[in-house]
């Protein structure tokens, strides 16, 4: 079998598990709620945290700082204080500051929605500690475009049905799963992705017996 031939089966198989997940949890409306420096910012506070603190951890650094402008003029500590609710204040707090300066002297993310995507996921990560994880949030989120973010949820499921094979790291997954995927797909993809994680394919205890991908899975527990 040649590398094409496997691909275009493991994408027939990533559609079949998509079309599964969707008649268990419909399809999501792909919506842009946030601007791309907000969801960037967003993106890092949620490092560590739960969407609840990060939310928090977010309102309270707009209502300290409305601007990005303030934010860059303010003292870390006072970045910290404000972003305490999301934890890790003290790590977040220069590093929100880095990434802000940066993008604002260079006007870094103007016309970002119209880049192409490698160009726009690579001129996200050249920016501090932006990987391909927080550069894909923020182009499927905040631009509308086709980037797969892979989290904890979406890299744990994928191995255990075998979309990707455990020597595929979490880095690389991004680009071997997005490949699977045709364009409009990937936003649902992975919210439905998360939320079977979250639901049913736990990392501990999966609920196996009521999986709706159990005729798919190569998980031991229905191989």
């Amino acid at each position: 079998m040649t590398a094409t031939d496997e691909r275009q089966i493991n994408s027939i198989f990533a559609r079949e598990v998509l079309r599964r997940l969707e008649t268990s949890y419909g399809r999501p409306a792909w919506r842009v709620e946030h601007t791309p420096l907000d969801e960037l910012v967003l993106t890092i506070l949620s490092q560590h945290t739960s969407d609840i603190n990060c939310e928090r951890a977010f309102t309270s650094l707009r209502t300290a700082f409305p601007t990005w402008d303030e934010v860059v003029a303010a003292p870390d500590d006072a970045i910290a204080d404000a972003i305490r609710a999301g934890g890790l204040a003290r790590v977040k707090a220069p590093r929100i500051k880095m990434v802000v300066s940066q993008v604002l002297a260079g006007h870094l993310l103007d016309g970002i929605e119209e880049r192409p995507l490698a160009e726009a996921k690579a001129l996200l990560r050249s920016l501090p500690g932006v990987g391909p994880k927080t550069a894909a949030c923020v182009l499927l989120f905040a631009c509308q475009r086709p980037a797969l973010p892979v989290d904890t949820h979406v890299y744990r499921v994928s191995q255990r049905i075998g979309l990707i094979d455990g020597s595929t790291n979490p880095e690389d997954a991004h680009e071997a799963l997005e490949a699977l995927l045709d364009p409009q797909d990937v936003y649902s993809f992975h919210v439905n992705m998360i939320q079977h994680g979250r639901a049913i394919c736990r990392a501990r205890s999966p609920q196996c017996a009521g999986c709706p991908l159990a005729g798919l899975c190569r998980h031991p527990v229905n191989a």
